[in-house]
């Protein structure tokens, strides 16, 4: 351990900690703005977007560090926060767990260097800029998807993995206001516990599983089980898709339940192959990292043409179906690259 550099010590000791650009030991200083990239959890859907991270670090000439909070936690994903303050970064790319319970910390952190969200926002912070997709429409595309599907109507639920994320609840928003007919209003919020019904579908329940991916496969199981008769089944996190399909498997009643999807993990594209999946609505996440990536770069130089207008850069989500999947697919694979 004596020989490692200390930042590849503390990432052994502290988890999470990815350097996509090392400075060789007894080399020259690295002078280059040093910046990080940080998730709110370990999921595929974030090697995505470290391989838009890595092209726009090489791309700027940048160093950046990805920080992923293994637990999913916001007391590790604050920890996180506080040790690259500690080490002077010159520019953090946040996805916040809990945006609303957050602008302390990020206010802070905006206080001593250049910080801005991506992926899931915290409005009222000093954050500069948002990247990422308007996720109440985003949830609007879903619920559409749901429609095309159960056209007559039907019963559901909708699995994802919190509600304290700005992202999240405001997908699930898009998906209810869509399904029930409703003006739209991204301020509105419907109690998770609510029965809604409205349009010919009732939405008999939201189910939380916090980012516990084993969890989330309990969750559809016990769905299931309650409601036998259940006609379709929303994900909005990546991994919730998969996680129904696979409770639908374990009974047999695969392609019987219409199950809706957000993101592109893989065994959602696969679903939708198969035609067990009726879409998904995805969110081009190595545009997160290369243009947070970007924006940090400039700013770090001095640079404030770099923030979009608005202090939002609104990055187009896709909507996903069997006429298209093959080609996304292949598009995907092309930007993963090494990642």
């Amino acid at each position: 351990v004596d020989d490692l550099p200390t930042e590849v010590v503390y990432g052994l000791l502290a988890g999470g900690l990815h350097l996509l650009q090392t400075p060789s030991c007894g080399g020259p200083a690295d002078d280059r703005p040093q910046l990080a990239f940080v998730t709110n959890c370990v999921d595929p859907f974030w090697n995505i977007a470290k391989a838009g991270v890595r092209d726009a670090a090489a791309e700027f000439d940048v160093k950046v560090d990805v920080r992923e909070p293994s637990t999913g936690q916001v007391d590790e994903q604050q920890r996180m926060v506080l040790d690259l303050l500690t080490r002077g970064v010159d520019g953090i790319a946040l996805s916040p767990i809990d945006g609303r319970n957050q602008v302390d910390l990020i206010n802070r952190a905006a206080g001593e260097t250049h910080v801005i969200c991506q992926d899931s926002d915290a409005p009222t912070s000093d954050r500069r800029c948002f990247v990422g997709v308007d996720n109440y429409s985003a949830g609007w595309s879903c619920g559409e998807l749901v429609k095309e599907a159960l056209p007559e109507g039907g019963e559901l639920i909708i699995f994802v993995g919190r509600l304290e994320q700005d992202n999240s609840r405001l997908r699930r928003q898009g998906v209810i206001d869509c399904l029930l007919g409703r003006e739209p209003d991204a301020t509105r919020y419907d109690a998770p516990d609510a029965r809604l019904e409205g349009n010919g579908y009732v939405i008999l329940d939201t189910r939380t599983d916090g980012g516990d991916q084993a969890r989330a496969r309990a969750n559809a199981e016990d769905a299931l089980v309650k409601y036998p008769d259940l006609d379709g089944m929303v994900g909005l996190f990546a991994y919730n898709p998969p996680a129904c399909v696979e409770a639908l498997d374990a009974i047999g009643r695969r392609g019987e339940v219409v199950v809706a999807a957000f993101d592109e993990a893989d065994a959602t594209l696969d679903g939708i192959a198969g035609g067990w999946i009726c879409g998904t609505v995805t969110q081009a996440p190595y545009s997160y990292g290369y243009e947070s990536v970007r924006i940090l770069a400039g700013l770090a130089r001095g640079d404030e043409s770099v923030l979009p207008e608005g202090g939002v850069l609104d990055v187009p989500s896709t909507v996903v179906r069997a006429d298209n999947v093959a080609e996304f697919r292949e598009e995907l694979e092309r930007l993963r690259g090494d990642a």
